[in-house]
């Protein structure tokens, strides 16, 4: 993410407010694209479901087919999206542009052969027909695909062209709703399509993306997963933070909110709907720690570092050091600021403009609201601390907070269940207080003791990890470069 955070440092510097508007919109793009444009359709095609006289059921149970299809391809790749960053970052650093697409391709082919069979066996036993299972296991593989092509989007700069492929993507898609709902297609099957039609949109532009700034390589697709072993708990980290961010939604969905919409699909819209509006608040954090820490904070860690690789003075080093973090306190608690300044706008404001808004919102969805605000904006400034953990290679302490967040929000959300039915968004709220608390004091603990980990802790002899998956990619290697030579005969 450095080097978005560099990009945009240019584009701020540039003077005029709609030069600020374009740097913030191209942040928020970049970092939260997918996901924005995930609830930006759901809502969407809920919006045009009403308008053109679905049913109740056909609006329930495309919500619950899209929902579902986007929360199990997050979880599928969650679990490599951090070493995978860690792998292009590696291979940018070391200037073998050349590894990087084979590495997207090998990445992108596991999760869809993993990910497909599990929900394809999912969808199979779910009630869903062959179409609409067929449709759901397509909008799979793109968002499979989109999903981790984000990963390698921070190393591009055309941010014009992620900002129209967001846009365009959001444009066909209610077009293309539209005209398939005016020619008769089934509410369902239509909006399905539609959505399809938009990921796939947003995907092929990204595609085209990474191959314009990305030599072809035809080596090394399956390289990245000796990262896996080397940097098992960056995996992990990514695979808890997933399970602690929407594990509350799947619990509710067996408990007393529970709503049986079709076969295996179940809801809790009670809890779902203000979940999926009051997730949209933390995208001010997410764009504030590109923007502002990211922008700010990465000159003066640069230098820090530097000055241990080129043999820099105690004095300097140590003067560094303090502005560093002189930088980073600053920047964090303008962050945390502005989150609580968002959630408070929206928490006030958001009962509001959400009567104007057809979804249905009554007295318990606007508590689960306001509860869910904060919980949200309490994950999103330990996120932001989570993550800086990680640009200071603290990996254990990162997987220790994510594991207290992923145990603790299933933990305090399963309590809840016992309680009424007014206090179910507090589970989600103390998982995240616990994440907080527990990342924060990490990250004191960790800077106060930098040189110690920056000198001291790191092997004296550099030893590659070799363990299942550096196996797996081996086997997976040899037999892709026997399928090329057999092509090739």
């Amino acid at each position: 993410m450095a080097g978005i955070g560099f990009e945009l440092k240019k584009l701020f510097n540039r003077q005029g407010l709609f030069a600020s508007f374009r740097a913030y919109g191209y942040a928020g793009v970049v970092c939260t694209g997918p996901m924005l444009l995930g609830i930006v359709l759901l809502l969407g095609v809920m919006y045009l479901c009403d308008k053109t006289g679905g049913s109740r059921h056909s609006r329930e149970l495309l919500v619950c087919m899209i929902t579902y299809t986007l929360l199990f391809s997050l979880t599928v790749t969650s679990f490599l999206s951090m070493v995978v960053t860690r792998f292009i970052a590696d291979m940018l650093y070391e200037e073998k542009y050349d590894m990087v697409l084979p590495s997207f391709w090998g990445s992108t082919g596991i999760m869809l052969v993993a990910g497909g069979i599990l929900y394809g066996i999912f969808l199979i036993f779910s009630g869903a027909g062959l179409l609409d299972g067929l449709l759901c296991l397509w909008l799979f593989g793109e968002l499979t695909v989109t999903w981790n092509a984000m990963s390698y989007l921070t190393a591009i700069k055309d941010y014009r062209g992620i900002m129209l492929s967001f846009t365009a993507a959001i444009v066909i898609t209610f077009i293309s709703g539209w005209v398939l709902l005016m020619l008769g297609i089934p509410h369902v099957e239509a909006l399905l399509i539609a959505v399809a039609v938009g990921y796939g949109v947003m995907l092929l532009w990204d595609v085209i993306l990474l191959y314009q700034y990305f030599p072809q390589g035809e080596k090394g697709a399956f390289l990245f997963l000796r990262w896996v072993d080397q940097f098992l708990p960056l995996a992990f980290t990514g695979f808890f933070i997933n399970i602690g961010l929407f594990a509350h939604l799947v619990i509710m969905w067996v408990g007393p909110l529970q709503v049986q919409v079709q076969g295996l699909f179940v809801g809790a819209p009670y809890h779902d709907v203000p979940a999926l509006v009051a997730f949209l608040t933390i995208l001010v954090t997410t764009v504030n720690f590109v923007v502002s820490v990211e922008v700010n904070f990465y000159p003066k860690y640069k230098n820090y570092y530097s000055l241990f690789n080129d043999k820099g003075a105690v004095g300097d080093i140590t003067q560094a050091g303090e502005e560093m973090l002189k930088v980073l306190n600053v920047e964090l608690k303008y962050t945390a600021l502005k989150q609580l300044l968002a959630t408070a706008l929206a928490i006030s404001l958001g009962g509001l403009l959400l009567e104007y808004v057809p979804l249905g919102f009554n007295d318990l969805m606007e508590g689960y609201f306001r509860t869910l605000c904060v919980g949200y904006g309490i994950y999103a400034v330990a996120n932001t601390i989570l993550l800086l953990l990680l640009y200071f290679t603290d990996y254990k302490g990162a997987l220790a907070a994510s594991g207290c967040f992923a145990g603790g929000t299933v933990l305090f959300t399963v309590i809840s269940l016992f309680f009424p039915r007014v206090y179910y968004g507090f589970g989600f709220l103390t998982g995240s207080a616990v994440f907080f608390l527990i990342a924060a004091f990490r990250l004191d603990y960790y800077t106060k003791r930098l040189p110690y980990y920056i000198l001291s802790v790191q092997p004296v002899v550099a030893r590659e990890k070799r363990g299942k998956f550096s196996r797996l990619g081996f086997f997976l290697s040899k037999k892709l470069e026997r399928s090329q030579n057999s092509e090739k005969i």
